[in-house]
């Protein structure tokens, strides 16, 4: 699991959709997090020695950790979330939409681009295979 307690997190689905808060705590067994402030709900109690008065309780719940992407600090923008390592061997954790993962994007060897002369090589090639399977 990619997230981290302190993480501030937006919500991507669901009934509080749209909405940010920072993560509590995180439950790699079930791939759930808890943040601050999503997924209330109510929660009735009897009196007790804890809650002498008992009543009802607003209770944060845990959410599926695909619901929520983290915000990158940089951009303020959700993000997907990556590793690179440092020339030293740390592994360090980079945002995808930030300048960091795009200039390593940047560096990739561009897609040759099709022109006529390939696309019609590519065609005439395409019926040759064609006609020697009939």
């Amino acid at each position: 699991m990619k997230l981290r307690k302190e993480d501030n997190v937006i919500v991507i689905a669901g009934r509080d959709k749209g909405k940010t808060g920072k993560v509590l705590s995180v439950i790699p067994t079930e791939n759930k997090v808890l943040v601050e402030g999503i997924n209330v709900s109510k929660r009735h109690t009897k009196p007790t020695e804890k809650l002498p008065r008992g009543g009802i309780l607003d209770v944060t719940k845990a959410i599926d950790a695909s619901k929520v992407m983290v915000v990158d600090p940089t951009t303020g923008k959700p993000a997907r979330i990556g590793y690179a390592f440092k020339a030293d061997g740390t592994k360090e954790r980079i945002f995808k939409v930030s300048a960091s993962a795009k200039a390593s994007a940047k560096k990739a060897k561009p897609a040759e681009k099709k022109t006529t002369e390939n696309k019609t090589k590519e065609a005439e090639s395409d019926k040759g295979a064609k006609a020697g399977k009939k």
